[in-house]
C-alpha cells in the first residue's frame, strides 16, 4: 500500500496543498465576469452584440504587468506587519468580494454602464488576486516542487472556476442572481485563510521599502532590468511569445470542426468535455510527476512535442471524417498534452522569477504567453480554414508548433534554459552552505 501511495504523498505536503486553495480563488473572478455573466445578461435580455462588449473586463488579466510591481515593493498599512505576501493577499482578497458584491447589485436591465464598469471593477480586482496568487504560490514552493505545485494550481483553478459557475447557476434559479454573486464572493476566502494558516513565504525576499520618487521609479524598471539583463533573456522572451501559436490556433477552432463534421451536441458533450476533462485532470497528474524525475529542460521539451503532434491528430480526425473513436482519441490525447503541458510551462516560467521580483516577473512572461497567441492567431484562423481546408490547416498548426520546440531544444543545447532561470527555479543556499538562506518571518 505505501508503495501504491508513493506518487500521491508530493501532492500532499504543505506546499503544494497551498497552490490547491491559493488556485481555487483564483480560477472564481474569471468565472464571473466570464460564462457566468455572459448567462446572467443573456436571461436579462441583453443583446448579444453588446453581452460581447463585456470581454473588455478581461483585458486586466494581460494588463496586469503594469501595476504588478506595487505587489512586491508597496508595503500596506497596518496588514503590512503581517507580511508582503500575506498583507496583500487579505488586501486583495477583500477587492476582489467587494467587486463581486458590487457587480451582484446592479441591474444590467436598468443600467447596462454601470454593469459594464462593475464586470471591470472584477477583472481588475481579479487580475491583482491573481498577481498575489502567482507569487505567493511561486515562492512557497520549493524548485523541485514546481511542477507539482503548478499542477495542483490548476487543479484549483478548474475546480474554482467550475464550481463557482455552477453554484451561480444553481442559486440564480432559485434566489436570482443578487444571491448568486454574493454567495459566490465566498470563493475568495481559501487563498485568504491559506495565506492567514501557512504565513509568509519561506522563500519570499524582502524588498527595499519604496518611499521616495526615485525608489518608486527603481521598483517599477527593476524587475524588468532584472529579467533582460540576463543571459539569454532576448532568447527565452522569444520563446514565451512563440511556444504557444499553433497551440492557441488549433484550439480556437476545434468546435469550428466538431460542427462541420456533423457531430451532435450529446457527442461533444460526452467527448470533448467528458473524455477530455478526465485526460486533462491526468495529464496535470502525470505532468507533475515528470517535471521532478525528468528535469524542467526535459519535460518541457517533451511537453511542446506532445502539443505539436496532438495538432496533427485532428488532422487525422478531419481526413478521416464523423468518427466517434477517432474523436474520443483526439480530444483525449490533445487534453492529455494541454494538461501535461501547462503543468510543466507554467512550471518554467514560475522558475524564470528572480523572488525578488516575483510578482512583477511573472505577470511579465504570463502576459507576453497568453498576448501574443491571441494577437498572432485571433483574427487569422477562420480565414486560414476557409483557404485550406481543416486537413492543411491543422498540419500548418503542427508546423507553427515547430519554432517553439526547435528554439527551446537550441536553448537547451547551449545553456541558455540553465543560465537564464530566476532564483525561484534555484536552490538558495544560506551564507554557511548549509541551508536555504532565511526567508521572511511572519511578523
Amino acid at each position: 500500500m505505501g508503495k501504491a501511495l508513493a506518487p500521491i504523498r508530493p501532492y500532499l505536503a504543505r506546499e503544494p496543498l497551498a497552490a490547491f486553495f491559493v488556485g481555487i480563488s483564483s480560477g472564481f473572478p474569471y468565472a464571473m465576469i466570464g460564462a457566468t455573466l455572459t448567462t446572467r445578461l443573456a436571461q436579462d435580455g441583453i443583446d448579444k452584440k453588446t453581452i460581447t462588449a463585456f470581454a473588455l473586463a478581461f483585458l486586466a488579466y494581460n494588463l496586469k504587468v503594469f501595476w504588478a510591481w506595487m505587489v512586491d515593493g508597496v508595503r500596506l498599512p497596518l496588514l503590512g506587519r503581517l507580511g508582503q505576501r500575506v498583507s496583500w493577499m487579505l488586501f486583495a482578497g477583500a477587492l476582489v468580494i467587494a467587486a463581486v458584491i458590487n457587480l451582484a447589485l446592479v441591474d444590467p436591465k436598468a443600467g447596462l454602464q454601470a454593469t459594464i464598469i462593475a464586470a471591470v471593477l472584477v477583472g481588475v480586482a481579479g487580475a491583482t488576486f491573481d498577481i498575489v496568487i502567482d507569487a505567493y504560490r511561486i515562492e512557497t514552493l520549493q524548485p523541485a516542487q514546481l511542477g507539482i505545485g503548478s499542477g495542483m494550481s490548476q487543479y484549483g483553478w478548474r475546480i474554482g472556476s467550475a464550481a463557482a459557475g455552477a453554484v451561480a447557476l444553481l442559486i440564480a434559479a432559485r434566489s436570482g442572481w443578487e444571491a448568486a454573486y454574493i454567495a459566490c464572493a465566498a470563493f475568495a476566502l481559501p487563498a485568504m485563510l491559506t495565506a492567514w494558516v501557512v504565513g509568509e513565504p519561506r522563500r519570499r525576499e524582502i524588498v527595499a521599502r519604496q518611499r521616495g520618487i526615485g525608489e518608486v521609479w527603481r521598483a517599477i524598471e527593476g524587475p524588468f532590468r532584472d529579467f533582460l539583463t540576463r543571459p539569454g533573456a532576448v532568447l527565452v522572451l522569444t520563446f514565451v511569445l512563440v511556444h504557444k501559436v499553433g497551440d492557441t490556433l488549433a484550439n480556437l477552432t476545434l468546435r469550428l470542426l466538431f460542427n462541420d463534421m456533423g457531430y451532435s451536441n450529446d457527442e461533444i458533450a460526452v467527448y470533448d468535455i467528458g473524455v477530455g476533462f478526465w485526460a486533462f485532470l491526468v495529464g496535470i497528474f502525470v505532468g507533475g510527476l515528470l517535471y521532478a524525475r525528468l528535469g524542467l529542460a526535459r519535460a518541457v521539451l517533451l511537453a511542446l512535442v506532445l502539443m505539436g503532434v496532438s495538432n496533427l491528430s485532428f488532422a487525422g480526425l478531419a481526413a478521416v471524417g464523423h468518427s466517434n473513436l477517432g474523436l474520443a482519441a483526439a480530444i483525449g490525447f490533445e487534453n492529455f498534452a494541454s494538461g501535461y503541458g501547462g503543468v510543466v510551462v507554467v512550471a518554467y516560467l514560475s522558475a524564470l522569477c528572480n523572488l525578488r521580483y516575483t510578482a512583477a516577473q511573472y505577470a511579465l512572461v504570463s502576459a507576453a504567453a497568453s498576448v501574443a497567441g491571441r494577437l498572432l492567431t485571433g483574427t487569422t484562423a477562420g480565414g486560414l480554414i476557409e483557404s485550406l481546408g481543416y486537413v492543411k490547416f491543422y498540419l500548418l498548426t503542427t508546423v507553427a508548433a515547430l519554432p517553439g520546440v526547435l528554439l527551446f531544444w537550441w536553448m537547451w543545447r547551449r545553456g541558455v534554459v540553465d543560465e537564464a532561470l530566476g532564483t525561484a527555479g534555484r536552490e538558495v543556499p544560506a551564507s554557511d552552505g548549509t541551508a536555504p538562506a532565511a526567508p521572511e518571518s511572519r511578523r
